[in-house]
C-alpha cells in the first residue's frame, strides 16, 4: 500500500496522551467536555459532524505541508492527500460524497447524471454524462475524454506511480499499451471501454465486481482533453474539469488554485468552492509548518499526518489549543502478522499463545500512545463498511491473559516455550518499538523473540518475499496496512485473499491459503447491495481472525490542528482526513 500517510506521535507523549485523548468504543475518541464552549467547537468537534458550517464564499485557503506531492497528475498520484485535494480540480464519473463520517462512503454521480445501469449479469456499467460540463478552457467534457484519461494509465512507461486496478479489471488480454502506442486513429483503442455517443460511456467487465465504482472515483478515471496531454509532463499544469484551476505550480516550493470560470456549480452538488484561491506551501521544516498552524498562518497540515511531537505536548497541554484538533482515525492498522508457514506458526495454539500473551497496552504506547491509535481487536479498520468491535482474544482488555498463553502453548506441544525471529523495517523506529514491545511481553511464556531489522526500502523482496521469510525463518512480521478504496475487498483482499499471494511485494503476510475465504470474496464482489456485501466483509474478517494470524496493535490516529477560522470542516472516512474541498474561511482574508 502506498499510501503516505507516517503519523508523527512519539512515545514521550505516550502517558500524557493516555489521559487526554480518548481511547477505544467511539470513532476517534469521545468528545472532551472541558473544552467543547472554546469557539473552534472542541476535541473531536469535527469526527462525524461538521463544524463551523456555512457557505461564506471568499478569502485564501492557506493549506501547508512538509511532504511534497508525489505528482498531480490524477493518473500518476499515490498519496491520500494528493487523491483529497484533486477534489478540487479533478472530476470523475462517481465521487465520495460531501458529508461527514461515514455518510461519505457513499458514492454519487458527479460526471455522471445518475447511478450507472448495471447489466444483471453484474458485468456491464453504463454511465450518461450531465450535460454543459467544461474544462477550464471551455471545451466540452466528453465521454471520450474520460476513456482517454483511463487508458493514460495503461501507459506504464509514461504515466507510472498511480494505482492500476483500471488496467487489472479493464485490459482482459488486449494487452492495451496506452494511447502514445495505439495503433487506433482516434487513440482510443481500448476495447472494453466503449462510447457509443459523447455523453455515454459504457465499461465491459470480465466478472462481477462490487468494488469497481470505487475505481472510477479514483482521480485515474478522471477526463484528460487529448489535445492538451503532454504525457509525463501533465502533473506540470493538469487540465481543470473542477472548479479550481492551477495558476502556480512549483514542485517543492508550493501551488496556487484559483477559481475555474468554465466550473457549473449547479452540475456539481457537493463541492462547496468557497475560497477565491487556495494555496499549499511546501516546506522542509515540519516544526515551522505546526508553529505555523498554532499562531494562525496556516490553516491546515495538507498531508494530516499529525502533530509532531513537541506541539502534540503542547497542544495537549493547553485547553484552549486542543480544542482545535481532532484526532480521527485514519484508516490503517498497525500490525504484527504470524506466518502459518513458519514453524512452530503452523500451528494454531503457538499463535493463539502469542495473541494471549501479548501486552496491547505496551504496543500501543510504542506507537505513541492513544494519541495515535486505539486497541484493536481485528482487521477491518472502524472507517470500513462491516467493522465492528469482534475480539476474540481480548486484545482491547490492554492488557496479557497468560493462563491462556500458557494453556496454549501446552496445547501446541510447546510447553517450555520456543524461540523465533520478528523481522521489522529498521528505519521505521515506531515498529522497531513495537517489536521490542513483543519481544518483552512473551518472555513472561518463555518465548524468545529474536529482532531483525532490515532497511525499509527491502520491505518488497523481504518480508513481502515468500521465499525469503520461509528462508530467515520470520514467524511474526511487523508492518501496516491502509485501503486505496475504501471497502473490505479495498483493505482486506490483498492481506487475506490466496490469489494475492506473490512472489516479491506480497502483503498476505500469513500466506492465508482458505478457499472458503477466496469464496467469500467473490460473493462480495457479485454483491451490487453495499450493506449486504459489507455483512460479507464482516464474516471474511471473523473468520480470518479466528485463525491467528494477526495481531491487531493499534487502529491509526492522527491529532491533526485546524485553524478556528475554518468552516465546513468534517473528517471524511473516505480520505480519513478533512474533506478539503469543502473548507471555507470565516473572515474572508
Amino acid at each position: 500500500m502506498k499510501r503516505n500517510r507516517t503519523l508523527a506521535a512519539a512515545s514521550l507523549v505516550a502517558a500524557l496522551a493516555l489521559t487526554t485523548a480518548a481511547c477505544g468504543g467511539t470513532k476517534g475518541g469521545t468528545s472532551d467536555t472541558a473544552t467543547k464552549g472554546a469557539s473552534a467547537g472542541g476535541f473531536n468537534a469535527a469526527v462525524d459532524k461538521v463544524l463551523n458550517p456555512s457557505d461564506k464564499k471568499g478569502g485564501t485557503l492557506n493549506l501547508w505541508t512538509s511532504t511534497d506531492v508525489d505528482s498531480l497528475d490524477p493518473g500518476r498520484a499515490y498519496y491520500a492527500s494528493v487523491w483529497n485535494y484533486e477534489r478540487f480540480y479533478a472530476r470523475t464519473l462517481l465521487a465520495f460524497d460531501g458529508k461527514a463520517g461515514k455518510d461519505s462512503l457513499k458514492l454519487v454521480p458527479d460526471l455522471a447524471a445518475n447511478q450507472p445501469a448495471v447489466a444483471s449479469d453484474g458485468k456491464t456499467y453504463t454511465f450518461h454524462l450531465k450535460q454543459g460540463l467544461k474544462f477550464e478552457d471551455g471545451s466540452p467534457i466528453t465521454s471520450k475524454d474520460i476513456k482517454y484519461g483511463i487508458e493514460r494509465i495503461f501507459a506504464q512507461d509514461v504515466v507510472s506511480g498511480g494505482p492500476t486496478y483500471l488496467i487489472q479489471s479493464l485490459d482482459q488480454g488486449q494487452n492495451y499499451p496506452g494511447p502514445y502506442k495505439d495503433t487506433d486513429p482516434n487513440k482510443l483503442g481500448l476495447k472494453t471501454v466503449e462510447t457509443p455517443d459523447d455523453g455515454t460511456i459504457i465499461f465491459h467487465l470480465a466478472k462481477p465486481d462490487s468494488s469497481f465504482p470505487y475505481l472510477l472515483a479514483m482521480g485515474s478515471a478522471s477526463p484528460v482533453p487529448q489535445k492538451l496531454d503532454t504525457g509525463a509532463k501533465y502533473g506540470d499544469k493538469p487540465v481543470s474539469s473542477g472548479p479550481y484551476k492551477f495558476s502556480k505550480v512549483e514542485p517543492g516550493k508550493g501551488y496556487e488554485l484559483v477559481r475555474n470560470p468554465n466550473w457549473d456549480p449547479t452540475s456539481d452538488p457537493f463541492r462547496k468552492a468557497l475560497p477565491d484561491v487556495v494555496k499549499l506551501t511546501v516546506t522542509t521544516n515540519a516544526d515551522d509548518m505546526d508553529a505555523r498552524l498554532l499562531d494562525g498562518s496556516a490553516d491546515i497540515d495538507w498531508g494530516q499526518t499529525g502533530l509532531s511531537q513537541a506541539a502534540q505536548v503542547k497542544v495537549l497541554q493547553d485547553p484552549k489549543l486542543k480544542a482545535n484538533t481532532d484526532d480521527p482515525y485514519n484508516g490503517f492498522i498497525r500490525f504484527i502478522a504470524l506466518n502459518q508457514k513458519v514453524a512452530p506458526f503452523d500451528n494454531i495454539h503457538c499463535r493463539k499463545a502469542v495473541l494471549y500473551a501479548a501486552d496491547t497496552t505496551a504496543l500501543q504506547t510504542a506507537r505513541g500512545g492513544s494519541v495515535a491509535g486505539s486497541t484493536f481487536g481485528n482487521m477491518l479498520p472502524p472507517n470500513i463498511l462491516g467493522s465492528d468491535d469482534y475480539d476474540p482474544f481480548g486484545l482491547t482488555k490492554g492488557k496479557p491473559d497468560l493462563e491462556k498463553a500458557k494453556a496454549e502453548l501446552k496445547d501446541c506441544g510447546k510447553e517450555g516455550g520456543f524461540t523465533t525471529t520478528i523481522a521489522v523495517r529498521g528505519n521505521k523506529a515506531k515498529e522497531v518499538n513495537t517489536a521490542v514491545a513483543l519481544q518483552t511481553a512473551l518472555k513472561a511464556i518463555n518465548v524468545t523473540v529474536n529482532v531483525d531489522q532490515y532497511d525499509g526500502k527491502l520491505l518488497a523482496s523481504v518480508a513481502g518475499a515468500p521465499d525469503v521469510v520461509h528462508q530467515k525463518g520470520y514467524g511474526l512480521i511487523v508492518a501496516g496496512w491502509g485501503a486505496d478504496y475504501p471497502n473490505g475487498a479495498g483493505y482486506m483482499q490483498p492481506l487475506m485473499d490466496s490469489r494475492f499471494i506473490t512472489k516479491n511485494g506480497n502483503s498476505n503476510y500469513p500466506e492465508t491459503s482458505d478457499p472458503a475465504v477466496d469464496k467469500l470474496f467473490d460473493q462480495a464482489a457479485a454483491e451490487v447491495d453495499p450493506a449486504k456485501a459489507a455483512d460479507i466483509y464482516k464474516q471474511i474478517n471473523h473468520k480470518v481472525v479466528d485463525t491467528a494470524v494477526w495481531l491487531p496493535v493499534v487502529a491509526d490516529k492522527a491529532l491533526n490542528y485546524r485553524n478556528p477560522r475554518l468552516t465546513n470542516v468534517y473528517i471524511t472516512d473516505a480520505f480519513g482526513e478533512v474533506d478539503f474541498q469543502a473548507l471555507g474561511v470565516s473572515d474572508g482574508k
